[in-house]
């Protein structure tokens, strides 16, 4: 049985587009989503409650709000800013789930700060090393999990074993995935490809038994076609495959945008296009996978881009709500435990054979 009323902290303080377009996508939330749960909003009440009131979401008892005066702004140094603005929004939100009066927190603000001030406060999960930020990004055939997009650009290789069993639960829970395809990232297929990083990685992902359903290597090319669920590779890669990504669509929107205004005949073939337009947008869900948690955490922590609008922060509100209801961090220190079971059972053995052949 899942987390039936779970409760998320919502940091309204810290985007681009204000605390409004925040709240406005609270009320997007709570009119789709008629479950058991609850919000906080976690910001300056002076400039909260008031918009709270004009768009009647304190009328709902589901929201409650949670006085904050400072904010973590997106150019401070992150460690900086968790010294001198402990009563901003973000930490506050924070320290609300690790005393238990919320089970995750949601915020638009500075990703460095988040993952720091909620790697520090709320500490990883008994047998993770570091925590892990996934995303969903539209494949092909599929959509599907990459993790680390950024949380930890240096890590050794059984963390990115750790991020296989986070980016599992995390795919069964947000693409409905019973038995998520694992696949690592390198530079080709063959056994001895990728950097030291990923040959031992690869090694071990392939004597851990089970516990990860691991489909071997992939490359960059072959990335979004659709083959795997789960895509694992180091922070520093992650991130600039994603911002790549995004780079390359912002790029090709504006070529498509430029040609169409060549000439009328481009602009009557929009028109005749409009359907095929549509389905391109049902296949690329971005408002529905705004969120990318930070996972591994006694608790969960969601990010949501700074130019997050109402929809998406609906979405990311929809991510942290399936994430609690399904339970994943208790599967996921499950899965864990399993994992070093098989790691101390494979020692144990390793060491008898030594001994036997001395």
């Amino acid at each position: 049985m899942g987390n039936v009323h779970p409760t998320v902290a919502v940091d309204v303080m810290g985007s681009d587009l204000g605390p409004e377009e925040l709240i406005l996508g609270i009320k997007e939330a709570l009119a789709e989503d008629k479950g058991q749960f609850e919000i906080i909003v976690v910001g300056d009440e002076e400039i909260t409650v008031p918009l709270m009131m004009r768009h009647g979401i304190l009328k709902d008892a589901r929201v409650k709000s949670y006085n904050a005066k400072e904010v973590i702004t997106m150019e401070e140094k992150p460690i900086q800013a968790l010294k001198q603005k402990k009563d901003s929004s973000m930490i506050r939100a924070i320290e609300i789930v690790k005393i238990g009066t919320a089970d995750a927190v949601l915020s638009c603000g500075n990703t460095g700060a988040l993952m720091a001030g909620g790697t520090i406060k709320l500490r990883t999960m008994s047998g993770i090393e570091r925590p892990a930020l996934g995303t969903v990004i539209p494949g092909k055939k599929k959509n599907f999990i990459m993790i680390d997009v950024g949380a930890s650009p240096d890590p050794r290789p059984e963390s990115l074993v750790d991020n296989a069993i986070l980016g599992a639960n995390y795919a069964k829970v947000a693409l409905g995935v019973e038995n998520p395809v694992v696949g690592l990232l390198s530079n080709g297929t063959e056994d001895g490809k990728g950097n030291m990083l990923v040959q031992t990685a690869h090694r071990l992902f392939k004597a851990q038994e089970g516990v990860i359903n691991y489909g071997g290597l992939l490359e960059g090319f072959s990335v979004f076609d659709g083959d795997f669920d789960v895509v694992v590779c180091d922070g520093f890669t992650g991130n600039v495959v994603l911002k790549s990504l995004e780079g390359s669509v912002r790029m090709f929107k504006d070529i498509i945008k430029e040609e169409i205004m060549k000439s009328w005949l481009s602009k009557l073939g929009v028109l005749l296009a409009m359907g095929a337009l549509r389905g391109v947008k049902r296949r690329l869900p971005i408002e529905k996978f705004s969120g990318a948690p930070l996972l591994g955490l006694n608790g969960l922590v969601v990010k949501a881009h700074g130019s997050s609008n109402r929809k998406q922060i609906s979405g990311a509100l929809q991510i942290a709500l399936k994430c609690l209801r399904n339970n994943m961090n208790e599967k996921i220190s499950r899965d864990i435990a399993r994992l070093e079971s098989i790691v101390a059972a494979n020692k144990k053995a390793a060491l008898e054979k030594e001994n036997a052949g001395a």
